[in-house]
């Protein structure tokens, strides 16, 4: 919910504060007064585009800041990027947009993405205008509020169908791309398995390549590395037979060294002969490391010669397929894959079709499933429409709700066999949504843009809000101007309509009709004031007390605020929507009494 709005720099609107009631709040204002702008504020505050011609002439930027009072949905939002709540429990949102078009937005002190707060307004705010009423012409628009109005009947379904349809749709690919390419394809798998019998033939093995470097090295520099080996073993142990005894190696010197401070009786010494016998130990195990290695020392040219062999069959296949023999290996592991993928025998075929046909057969009844559940939703959503259509001046009309399959043409890619026709297997389903008025008895069902007036239009909208509030978890619900080419009693019943839309959900109207503004739980006015000189036009927004709503109203059942009549009008008015909210909430609290009642009776 929209607890409350500040708006700065937008427009015409310098500095305003909105507090917004968590039922119906109303919003008016005369022409051109900046109505509007409140709009634009929520649309930017969603994530909507951005335009500087929105910024007030000589601001630097417009500032729109929103406190939601966050639910578990908006907060999950949030966690996401790491913004925080208020103690409260509350949500800020800031968009900000400056005069050179950039902008910025901000959600719980945190700088985020503006695509974060259209996640944000995704499931805290939904707005209507005169535009959504365009968008409801559109099939797949009227599809996708009927899935809306199903809920999880459809949705469940829809869901499990999507996942076959996906598979469906790769095995049939595969299936194509390997009959029409079975040349291509058969003249890949011939350079694969060449390159895997070459592979197979040098059986190269993980990292030999670099180990060949150093053992070519070392035959080749045998001589050099023979030398200094043995100058280092020298140092280390002396002379073969005893050698020269005035130069002893560096074992016999230590030995030397331990055998005087053993004899010299001093602890300190004593501690000092411990270590260096530590050092005696590690370099004999050095001197018989160089041992060895002077005897695997080999100098033999034939073993140089198979050496640099097989260097030339590891860098011959590392030319053609990698830069090391590791990545020959690995190219090796994926043309083996690859190849099993290849297979075009008419067995693999075969193989492939049935389980495309298995898996049509699957989608089939998937796709039977969405449209039954989508045809019952239809039925109710029809109907719920219908009777609110009754209640907004509309009494001999019906809303039908068709849904209807669609057939596939010739060649269509996406063709499935639902029973005995072929329909087009969509992301949705197989089924086309038509929303059908029927204006008065005697008439011919029509579509929605060819069977309503603008004013008829606004009133099926509203209707179908109403029939889908209880499925629409959305918080806050905006219209702005959906009442356009209203008037009489089906603006007083459409001000009805959104006080009860209002009870389940926070809903802020934009309206010119005072039959509308009447209901609302708080009445907001956004006031225009003159410049003077080279001031530009400004305007505010104020919350009315009683006595001004009965001013405002008056203004608006056309200018009749400076006289008695107006204003008994307007009171009149006041009452009458008092007298239906109070009647609306007595019956909402008596059926929910009666439903009490028979899940009583039941246990």
């Amino acid at each position: 919910m929209l607890a409350e709005m500040r708006i700065q720099g937008l427009g015409v609107i310098d500095d305003a504060t909105l507090e917004l009631d968590p039922g119906l709040t109303v919003l008016t204002g005369e022409t051109g007064a900046g109505k509007t702008m409140v709009v634009t504020g929520l649309s930017l505050l969603g994530g909507g585009r951005a335009e500087s011609s929105r910024v007030a002439d000589g601001a630097r930027r417009a500032v729109v800041e929103g406190r939601f009072s966050a639910d578990t949905a908006a907060l999950a939002v949030a966690d996401e990027v790491g913004a925080d709540a208020d103690e409260d429990g509350t949500l800020i949102a800031v968009r900000t947009v400056g005069a050179d078009g950039r902008s910025r937005a901000h959600l719980g002190g945190r700088s985020v993405p503006v695509g974060v707060l259209s996640r944000l307004a995704e499931v805290t705010l939904a707005v209507h205008g005169q535009n959504d009423q365009l968008r409801l012409l559109r099939p797949a628009e009227q599809r996708a509020l009927l899935d809306r109005f199903a809920g999880e009947a459809v949705g469940v379904p829809l869901e499990r169908y999507r996942t076959v349809r996906a598979e469906w749709q790769r095995v049939a690919a595969e299936l194509v791309e390997r009959r029409d390419g079975a040349r291509r394809l058969a003249q890949e798998a011939d350079l694969l398995r060449h390159g895997l019998t070459e592979i197979r033939a040098v059986d190269p093995q993980p990292g030999e390549d670099v180990e060949l470097v150093e053992l070519a090295h070392r035959l080749s520099a045998a001589d050099d590395l023979r030398e200094v080996a043995s100058g280092a073993q020298l140092a280390l142990v002396g002379a073969e037979d005893g050698g020269d005894p005035d130069a002893p190696g560096a074992l016999a010197l230590i030995g030397d060294a331990r055998h005087r401070l053993a004899a010299a009786g001093d602890p300190h010494l004593t501690a000092l002969d411990a270590r260096l016998g530590e050092v005696l130990a590690l370099l004999g195990d050095v001197g018989a490391e160089l041992t060895g290695y002077l005897d695997r020392l080999d100098a033999d040219p034939e073993r140089l010669a198979a050496v640099l062999s097989r260097q030339a069959e590891l860098k011959a296949l590392t030319r053609k397929y990698a830069a090391d023999i590791d990545g020959v290996i690995a190219w090796a592991d994926a043309a083996r894959e690859r190849l099993a993928g290849l297979d075009t025998s008419d067995e693999a075929l075969s193989a492939l079709a049935a389980r495309r046909d298995a898996l049509g057969l699957e989608l089939a009844e998937h796709a039977t499933g969405v449209t039954a559940a989508r045809t019952e939703a239809a039925a109710r959503l029809a109907a719920d429409t219908t009777g609110e259509l009754g209640g907004l001046a509309m009494p001999d009309a019906r809303l039908l709700v068709a849904v209807v399959p669609r057939e596939a043409g010739p060649g269509a890619t996406d063709a499935l066999r639902v029973g005995p026709t072929m329909l087009v297997a969509g992301t949705d389903g197989v089924d086309e949504v038509e929303l059908r008025l029927v204006a008065h008895t005697g008439a011919a069902p029509l579509p929605l843009h060819k069977g309503a007036s603008g004013g008829e239009l606004s009133r099926v909208m509203l209707a179908l809000e109403v029939a889908l509030a209880g499925a629409d978890p959305v918080p806050t619900m905006v219209f702005d101007e959906v009442d356009a080419g209203v008037g009489g009693r089906a603006a007083v019943e459409i001000g009805r309509r959104l006080a009860r839309l209002a009870a389940r959900h926070q809903v802020i109207v934009v309206t010119h009709l005072p039959q509308v503004a009447a209901y609302a739980d708080r009445h907001l006015v956004v006031d225009k004031t003159a410049g003077n000189g080279a001031a530009p036009t400004r305007s505010r927004v104020r919350t009315l007390a009683e006595g001004d709503r009965i001013v405002e109203l008056a203004r608006m059942l056309a200018g009749l605020d400076d006289t008695d009549t107006g204003r008994a009008h307007a009171e009149e008015l006041l009452g009458a929507a008092r007298a239906h909210r109070e009647a609306d909430r007595a019956g909402t609290n008596g059926a929910v009494r009666k439903s009490r009642r028979k899940s009583a009776a039941r246990v």
